[in-house]
């Protein structure tokens, strides 16, 4: 039975971009299964597939997947090369995976995933400043350590993944991070899996204002990709 990911909008759910973005950056085949958001109750449908009702869920033969970072160790077990080779750089990088799994409250909150805005975020708090600090750290310590271009050495993988989402909020929200960490969010960007995303994101004839709101929040908007 082949894979089967259930994601929610692409515009939106940057914790369905991370499996959907490795998946197709090692050539894993699945068949994508997506269920846009319609408001907050529209989540409701989301049971029939997934034991949290919530996304991404990966089904594969008759074994149920949930939550992103335990589907990334999944597909790791058929796909190696989603974790270095090197056990330094697996380390580090299963570390920063679920650091961003885990941590970086305040750039969720603040800065929510939208592929087709482009907000003045204005002065960050000082929560935000930690997060986005911290991730310039972390970044510019990965290429450092390992090499690059990517975080944890030459091949893109899981922990590439899980920060492509970050890199659609450092320009959607215009953050500021030093020269390495800035060539390597435009290096996400730029990869292919990672702009087919994208493209498909602002592309869906879905717009949920839930979301939208969440994103702007009274800030302006410089620039709607959708028009």
């Amino acid at each position: 039975m082949p894979y089967r990911l259930f994601i929610a909008n692409k515009n939106y759910s940057s914790w369905s971009m991370r499996p959907w973005v490795l998946m197709e950056a090692l050539a894993i085949p699945f068949e994508e299964v997506l269920t846009p958001f319609e408001g907050s109750g529209r989540q409701r449908d989301f049971e029939g597939f997934s034991p949290t009702a919530k996304v991404p869920c990966l089904h594969h033969d008759e074994r149920v997947i949930w939550e992103s970072l335990a589907i990334v160790e999944y597909l790791a077990e058929q796909a190696p090369q989603a974790w270095p080779v090197d056990t330094d750089a697996r380390a580090w990088a299963r570390s920063a995976c679920a650091e961003m799994h885990a941590g970086f409250a305040a750039l969720r909150d603040e800065c929510s995933m939208n592929c087709a805005l482009r907000i003045e975020l204005g002065t960050p708090g000082a929560a935000l400043s930690r997060d986005i600090a911290r991730l310039d750290a972390l970044w510019q310590e990965g290429l450092e350590r390992f090499g690059g271009p990517w975080l944890a050495g030459a091949a893109f993988g899981a922990v590439d993944a899980f920060f492509a989402p970050v890199a659609v909020r450092v320009r959607g929200y215009g953050l500021e991070l030093g020269v390495p960490a800035m060539a390597y969010a435009q290096r996400l960007l730029e990869h292919p899996a990672v702009a087919r995303w994208i493209a498909a994101g602002i592309a869906e004839p879905w717009v949920d204002e839930p979301h939208e709101q969440d994103c702007i929040r009274g800030r302006r908007v410089i620039e709607d990709r959708r028009h």
